[in-house]
């Protein structure tokens, strides 16, 4: 099917993504590049459904999963611009009880787990589905992922060890289901209330949300995995024990939420201009700062962490809740200094690149562990586009 484009501007990031189609890697794509305040480039390409052969639209939802952590930081720093956490805080003054965690070594960790910590996965938590893992099977034992709330999985979780001590180390972790937590606690509204009424009607983000109503699950694009022997096949899409059709007793805040291109590119726009879009502040410049900033040390940069596509090294570090790049060159990256990114468990991408004035946004649904890392191709490819 040919592509629905606004423009020929991107032609590389075109003809890469298709290439990824027309090789059986990807089903479809949705794509979109903002630059200086306009829609620069627009276009669907391939399919949403193999099967009934139904091509993306404008408005198809996807499964955003780990981007959703983005958008926790944010429902955070809407709080830390209402002065009611501090990055130096223990994070039990706010959730009393973590004040009972022990360290690895089953007595309590020489300095307790900060909010900063909490914001940059090095808080010593874990995420709990490797059985293998002390710390996992702790959680698992608990039955973490079972809790019937957030206030519940934190009950649960403090039971379990941690996994090191808090500040040495970069661990991909629950610790944006825990802000969750937080904001709950602190605001006394739910998660997907307090997201719903302070980001998303504000941002006009009107199909983004912890599950898809059913007059909407006709525009939920197929989740495929990537079979060896068959290629491209549906995938189980429960991810966190849950489907799309059902409000969630766990609202994730670490990969919970269904959004559309569209959507959040308005929240990207929202980041690159510093927390205000079309005259709307949903948070400070101070805290959009604070947010999009390097957090680790040059120790933890160098220490071959990572996960996924998001290898943490010299020159990519990580901000609250996403990577920032201090120095792409270094990382060997073709995008700008201070950029600030995430992707999903499916395959979703964005980028908030602040020197090149530009945002980008790529909505895909693969989920397996050998997905091609469409991010960085798309940097590149968007890099090459700039330069001509």
């Amino acid at each position: 099917m040919p592509p629905l484009s606004s423009s020929s501007a991107f032609p590389t990031l075109d003809a890469g993504v298709t290439g990824l189609i027309a090789a059986g890697e990807l089903a479809g794509a949705s794509l979109l590049v903002i630059r200086d305040g306009q829609v620069v480039h627009r276009a669907v390409h391939g399919l949403k459904d193999i099967a009934s052969r139904q091509p993306p639209a404008q408005d198809t939802i996807y499964r955003i999963y780990s981007m959703t952590k983005p958008v926790t930081a944010v429902a955070m720093m809407i709080l830390w611009d209402r002065g009611l956490w501090s990055p130096d805080d223990p994070i039990a003054r706010h959730l009393p009880e973590f004040a009972r965690v022990i360290g690895p070594e089953g007595k309590a960790p020489s300095n307790p787990p900060t909010m900063g910590q909490l914001m940059t996965h090095t808080a010593g938590l874990s995420y709990g589905f490797d059985a293998s893992d002390t710390t996992d099977a702790a959680y698992i034992t608990e039955g973490v992922w079972q809790a019937e709330g957030l206030a519940d999985m934190v009950a649960r979780l403090t039971k379990a060890p941690l996994a090191y001590e808090p500040g040495t180390r970069w661990r991909y972790a629950i610790s944006m289901d825990v802000q969750g937590a937080v904001i709950e606690r602190l605001t006394g509204r739910s998660l997907p209330d307090f997201m719903r009424e302070e980001i998303f009607a504000r941002l006009r983000m009107i199909d983004t949300d912890f599950y898809v109503p059913a007059e909407h699950m006709g525009r939920l694009a197929t989740l495929y995995r990537h079979s060896r022997s068959r290629g491209l096949v549906e995938a189980e899409a429960m991810l966190f024990g849950r489907d799309a059709g059902r409000i969630p007793k766990i609202a994730s805040g670490g990969g919970g939420l269904f959004s559309t291109v569209d959507d959040y590119a308005r929240f990207a726009q929202m980041l690159l201009r510093q927390g205000e879009l079309k005259g709307v502040r949903i948070i400070s410049a101070e805290a959009a700062t604070l947010m999009c900033a390097n957090h680790l040390s040059d120790e933890i940069m160098a220490g071959g962490y990572g996960v996924g596509h998001q290898q943490i090294r010299p020159g990519f570090g990580h901000g609250f809740n996403g990577a920032v790049f201090t120095d792409p060159a270094l990382a060997g990256s073709n995008v700008g200094r201070g950029t600030y990114q995430w992707d999903g468990a499916a395959g979703t991408w964005f980028w908030v690149d602040p020197e090149n004035d530009l945002i980008c946004v790529g909505m895909i649904q693969r989920m397996d562990d050998r997905s091609p890392p469409c991010q960085r191709l798309a940097q590149a490819w968007v890099a090459e586009d700039l330069r001509r």
